[in-house]
This record gives C-alpha cells, sequence and structure tokens, in this order.
C-alpha cells in the first residue's frame, strides 16, 4: 500500500471553523484527522499538503514512526509551530489508515486500551454562551451570575463530574470575556492582574459552585493572560477556592515551577507545547502536577511517547480537546491507551450541525466518553455534511 494524495476540508463551525485532512492511498483506504487553522495557524493547509506532496506520496501508509522521523528531519530547521501542526494532522491520519486496513481501533496500535470509559470535564463553560459564539448554539444565554450558576447545575445534573471556565467580567451589558493574552481585551500587551478582575474572577467562581455543588471540579483557565507576577497575584488571592487545578500557558517552566510551589491548587499546563523536546524541561523543573497534550497539535504517536515521558516524573495527564468530534475520538484513543490519564476535556455547548459531520458521534454517558471500537478511529467525515456548511473565512 501506498499513499497517493491528501485532500483538506473546511466547515463552518460558527465562531470558527473547522478543518480536516483525507489521505488516500493505491488500495482504497482512506484515513483522516482533524487540525486546527483558524486559531494562530493561518496557512497551515498549505503546508500539510506541501509535505504530503513532497515526502509522503509514494510511502507506505503502515510506517507511522519512520514517516515522523522523516517529517521531523526534513523539517528540523524549523522545528514546533505550524510545521509540527502539519506533520501531526499527517501522523493521526496515518494511523487511521493503519487501523482502518488492519481492522483494529487506534489505541491498539499505541499499546492497546488500559480503559474503555474516559472521565469527562465541560470546558469553556459559559464562555460560548454570551457573544458571538453565543448566535450560533441553541442554548440558553449567559446575561448575570445567576445565569452561570443555572448553567453549573445543567453540568452536575448531566452527570459530568468537572467543569472549565475562563474569565468573565459582568458589566451592564453582560458578561464579556477577558482574554489580554490573545490581544482581544483591555490589558494587553502588558498583562497585568488587576483587582477588578480576581475580584470578579472570585464572584464568578462562587457562583459556579453554588450551581454545581460541592461533587463538581472547578478548573480556571488562565490561559496567557498573565506575566509570572500576575499569575502569582491571581493564584494566591484564589488559593482557597479547593479549585481542582488553575490552567496557566507560560513558556518560561521555571517560573511555572515557582508558582506551582506557590499555592496549594494544583496547576496544569503545557497545551501550547510540541514533542518531547518542547515539555522535557517542563518535567525537569516539576513545572506542573497535569501535563496537557494536544494531539491534534503533536500527533497521537507522539503523544504516546510525551506521555511516557510524564509517567516517568510521576505526571498525569490530560488532552488539549476543544475542536470537533473527529479530534475527540483521536484524544479518546490517546487517553485509552496510557496509564496515567487525568480527566479529558470536551466542548458540549457548540453549533447544531456538529453531529452531523461525523458518521458515528461521542458517546458520552453520566459525564464518561466510551472509547470508540470501531476499526481507525472508529468513525469517519460526512463530507456531504462538511459541505454543506462552508468555511466562513478562505483557507
Amino acid at each position: 500500500m501506498k499513499v497517493t494524495g491528501c485532500e483538506t476540508l473546511h466547515c463552518d463551525a460558527g465562531w470558527r471553523d473547522f478543518s480536516f485532512l483525507k489521505v488516500t492511498t493505491d488500495e482504497g483506504v482512506t484515513g483522516v484527522s482533524e487540525y486546527n487553522e483558524c486559531y494562530g495557524s493561518p496557512g497551515l493547509s498549505g503546508v500539510i499538503e506541501r509535505l504530503v506532496a513532497d515526502r509522503v506520496v509514494g510511502e507506505d501508509p503502515f510506517a507511522v514512526s519512520r514517516m515522523n522521523a522523516k517529517l521531523y528531519a526534513t523539517t528540523r530547521q524549523a522545528p514546533g509551530g505550524m510545521v509540527q501542526q502539519a506533520i501531526a494532522a499527517i501522523e493521526n491520519a496515518l494511523l487511521d489508515i493503519k487501523g482502518r486496513a488492519l481492522g483494529v481501533p487506534v489505541s491498539d496500535l499505541l499499546g492497546g486500551a488500559v480503559r474503555d470509559r474516559l472521565e469527562l470535564y465541560w470546558s469553556h463553560c459559559g464562555t460560548y454562551r454570551f457573544g458571538a459564539p453565543a448566535r450560533h448554539i441553541d442554548r440558553p444565554p449567559i446575561e448575570t451570575l445567576d445565569d452561570l450558576a443555572t448553567l453549573a447545575r445543567e453540568v452536575r445534573d448531566r452527570g459530568f463530574r468537572g467543569l472549565k471556565t475562563n474569565i468573565f467580567l459582568f458589566g451592564e451589558d453582560g458578561p464579556r470575556l477577558h482574554m489580554p493574552g490573545f490581544a482581544g481585551t483591555s490589558g494587553w500587551p502588558e498583562l497585568n492582574a488587576r483587582r477588578d478582575v480576581i475580584e470578579a474572577l472570585r464572584r464568578q467562581l462562587g457562583a459556579l459552585r453554588d450551581g454545581a455543588g460541592p461533587e463538581v471540579g472547578i478548573h480556571l483557565d488562565l490561559n496567557f493572560n498573565f506575566k509570572p507576577e500576575g499569575y502569582l497575584q491571581v493564584t494566591r488571592a484564589l488559593d482557597d477556592l479547593d479549585l481542582t487545578w488553575f490552567e496557566i500557558d507560560l513558556y518560561d517552566p521555571a517560573a511555572l515551577a515557582h508558582i506551582r510551589r506557590s499555592v496549594r491548587t494544583p496547576i496544569a499546563s503545557c497545551e501550547s507545547l510540541f514533542g518531547t523536546r518542547g515539555f522535557r524541561p517542563y518535567f525537569e523543573h516539576a513545572s506542573m502536577d497535569v501535563a496537557i497534550v494536544d494531539i491534534p497539535w503533536n500527533g497521537a504517536w507522539e503523544g504516546l511517547k510525551i506521555a511516557a515521558m510524564a509517567e516517568a516524573y510521576e505526571t498525569n495527564v490530560a488532552p488539549h480537546n476543544f475542536y470537533g468530534h473527529l479530534s475527540t475520538v483521536m484524544s479518546a484513543h490517546f487517553c485509552a491507551a496510557i496509564p496515567n490519564f487525568r480527566v479529558m476535556e470536551i466542548d458540549i455547548d457548540d453549533v447544531p450541525w456538529k453531529d452531523d459531520l461525523v458518521t458515528v458521534v461521542p458517546a458520552i454517558e453520566d459525564g464518561h466518553l466510551v472509547v470508540p471500537k470501531g476499526p481507525g478511529w472508529g468513525t469517519d467525515l460526512d463530507e456531504e455534511a462538511i459541505r454543506a456548511h462552508p468555511p466562513s473565512r478562505p483557507h
């Protein structure tokens, strides 16, 4: 069997686009993967298509490790970033081809499933129910802290044991997302912590706790929104709230380790890192309690190596998964196969046609995802449904 080519597909997903790769072979077996171009990676589709045309066509799709090593070697002068995301998209599609051809799930290719159910936490809890995303989903809007408490009760009542929230600032016009780390609101580029933001966070987290009750874990995602000084101010001020974790994006492992030593609440990080080389200094500095691995960015095969490194440092792993259903099942096979799984992220609020884009929708039972059993990823793309929702921006 040889790779013959590829096709990239995109569809509107409301406030973002979903992007997919389909790799074809001369024996009619295809493999698919999901990648993300609309957040900070413009032109990623072109990088993927160029790598496939120049380096992958004519190769054996079963030789996933060899292909990964070849693509890394031929791009080693520009490591990480969009190059690694392109390699990951190709790697994930090749794993799907191999699993389909052999009639086994991808988790078998990663050593076999350790578990068949994965605990989930409801990510972006409230984030998509106001502002631009709210126009695209059929959910009750968030306008007040009481609305947020009502949503937290929904999370609990639907069987989820955890939720994750971002920073909301409630004003006369309702809530707005505080995201200066992405140049999205006031506070950029300084990224200083303001007292009013800290006080707003305490009220927000209190509303979520009132609604969810004591049994639902609350994760606070601080993203790239502060410098180390600001992270220390925020985490110390909120350290008494018994949160599941503070999630912090920071490219300085020593600074992150200092923050971790300064608070009792666990620290989760690393979702924006690439490969074992990127993660290594964070493990060496004992920077975080939970290592977050993005499978669309790193690839499930490379992710397995990162998880093995984390295991050597007695650290559990959680996937970064805020994409579509295909990404969810890709991350699920990864989580099923590693011993040091912590918990899995998933977006529940989304566009109404999200389920239509795949042939098998991920099954959620009592706040857990059931790991797919079919060959490859256990699902496929519905290309007709994808074409029915053309992307909102050029790719």
